[in-house]
């Protein structure tokens, strides 16, 4: 397993984007609303869950986008102003400490599997998921699925929200 200390570098397709995730992220999901397959333009989002703080803006910017979401609180999906690639997002149940990256956007998305599969009722059928990765029908408990140490970095968050 690979350490927290770890770092991720990744941006957008034109590179006018940059950024670097300076540790491991909490969690990762594969999401396979319709909703999210909607919004990447495929068949589920890859999302890396990680502070804020842990994100550095090596070069250019991002303009955000409010977009509507199944829950009704909204998304603001952080893009490249130049190809308008996503690079990360900001929900309103976890707040703006949180940056739930595109892990495709990262230089080796490889590294950075999904430790879970959710809202696989939606799922497309041709999508095989991996027998070795838990897999929900629709969200789940974090208190269940996520690391110790994953659900102590989110209270740090949340507390200083």
């Amino acid at each position: 397993m690979a350490s927290e200390t770890e770092s991720f570098e990744g941006g957008c397709t034109c590179r006018h984007v940059r950024y670097r995730m300076t540790s491991r992220p909490m969690f990762v999901h594969c999401c396979h609303c319709r909703w999210c397959q909607r919004e990447t333009g495929t068949a589920f989002a890859l999302n890396a869950m990680i502070e804020a703080d842990r994100v550095e803006l090596l070069s250019g910017e991002v303009e955000v986008v409010d977009t509507p979401s199944a829950s009704g609180k909204g998304q603001r999906i952080w893009r490249c102003p130049i190809c308008r690639i996503a690079v990360w997002s900001n929900y309103a149940g976890a707040g703006d400490g949180v940056r739930f990256m595109r892990a495709g956007t990262l230089d080796e998305p490889d590294r950075l599997p999904p430790d879970i599969h959710i809202f696989t009722m939606s799922k497309q059928p041709w999508v095989i998921l991996p027998k070795d990765v838990p897999a929900v029908r629709e969200y789940y408990d974090p208190r269940e699925m996520w690391p110790k140490a994953s659900r102590e970095r989110f209270a740090a968050v949340k507390a200083k929200a």
